[in-house]
């Protein structure tokens, strides 16, 4: 497995060997906050905005970092639709944000930009920054009363991090981060943001590339974080096999899957074969088809999956998109399953713009 990105450099990895209470203070003062109220979640509306830039918050004693973009034009009395932004394995924050077309489009669209930073480059790991989600921590996936191994360990090397020998992990198809709970962090982070910035909480939406998208799944997936989130969008990131929870919310949770159909790292399958999919590079992880976790989201939207899916056009041609569920009026459907023909890429100068016309539509 190769990382998406370089591991953090010597200015980040300084950054997160401060203290809480070191952190405490630089959130003080960073946010003009009086310590009274540092951990208060409240309105950010009319509030005077955060400059551009990484910001550290404590969660579970566990020091986490986060990029913050606000869009210009910023306007702290309207709220402000917000995009959370996960890297991939390996990654950081400027994955999107350090992309031009991301702030760009981001900027005139009006959309504050959230992009946390995974845990694994520092003690005890010292491994790349990861996204953990179901199966990743542990190797297996707990099915029907099956554990099924979410790797081939003959030919996978054991990536286990030290955070998970110690915690979890049952086999050396365990690869990711066991240092703390990125759902928890998830929740704690937007609750910090909303209370700096005025964010419409209704329209508050998560994407994420690769591991990133993986962790997107989960999110969506867990009821916890999908009470808080309108909609998301997976970049070249699917569930392990085997994994086919629906929503983690009875409404209407919207989707945009966005892969490549070249990709050997996180295969999506063919069109219409909800088999299971395995990486053919160095690697062999198991993952769920791309048309299995639609059949799974597109059916609890309530959209009949029978037959095949129907195209869907986007307007973007970069992309072949297709669908089970119908547009309704002017409003896209609800769970779009949207294959270019690229490898493990997450082609942001089209997809981006492509992923911020679906969350306009919800």
């Amino acid at each position: 497995m190769t990382a998406d990105r370089t591991a953090p450099r010597g200015w980040a990895r300084r950054l997160l060997a401060v203290s809480g209470a070191h952190v405490r203070t630089l959130l003080i003062t960073a946010f003009g906050l009086h310590p009274a109220l540092a951990a208060a979640v409240d309105s950010g509306c009319g509030h005077v905005p955060p400059a551009n830039g990484v910001y550290t918050i404590v969660h579970n004693g566990i020091v986490r970092q986060f990029a913050l973009h606000v869009p210009t034009g910023y306007e702290s009395t309207q709220a402000h639709r917000t995009v959370l932004v996960f890297h991939g394995w390996g990654g950081d924050e400027s994955e999107f944000l350090g992309d031009p077309d991301v702030i760009r489009e981001s900027d005139r669209r009006g959309y504050v930009l959230v992009a946390p930073r995974g845990l694994g480059s520092e003690e005890p790991d010292l491994r790349n920054n990861s996204w953990s989600f179901r199966g990743s921590t542990t190797g297996v996936i707990n099915a029907g009363g099956k554990a099924i191994a979410v790797c081939d360990a003959a030919h996978t090397p054991d990536y286990t991090y030290p955070s998970c020998q110690a915690r979890g992990a049952i086999n050396t198809c365990s690869w990711t981060q066991c240092q703390d709970d990125d759902v928890a962090f998830v929740g704690t982070l937007l609750d910090f943001v909303e209370s700096k910035l005025c964010v419409d909480t209704k329209h508050v939406y998560a994407a994420g590339g690769s591991n990133g998208g993986m962790f997107v799944w989960e999110l969506g997936q867990n009821a916890a974080s999908a009470a808080r989130l309108r909609a998301i969008a997976p970049i070249i990131g699917l569930p392990h096999r085997a994994d086919l929870r629906p929503p983690g919310k009875r409404a209407v949770f919207p989707v945009l899957l966005i892969t490549g159909i070249d990709d050997h790292t996180v295969p999506p399958g063919s069109w219409d074969d909800p088999a299971p999919t395995t990486t053919s590079d160095s690697d062999r992880f198991f993952y769920t088809g791309a048309t299995a976790i639609i059949r799974r989201w597109s059916h609890a939207a309530g959209c009949s999956v029978t037959g095949r899916e129907q195209p869907f056009a986007t307007g973007q041609d970069a992309a072949e998109c297709r669908r089970y569920c119908a547009a309704t009026g002017d409003r896209w459907p609800a769970v779009l399953d949207c294959r270019a023909p690229m490898g493990h890429d997450y082609g942001l100068a089209w997809s981006w713009k492509l992923v911020l016309d679906f969350f306009d539509q919800w």
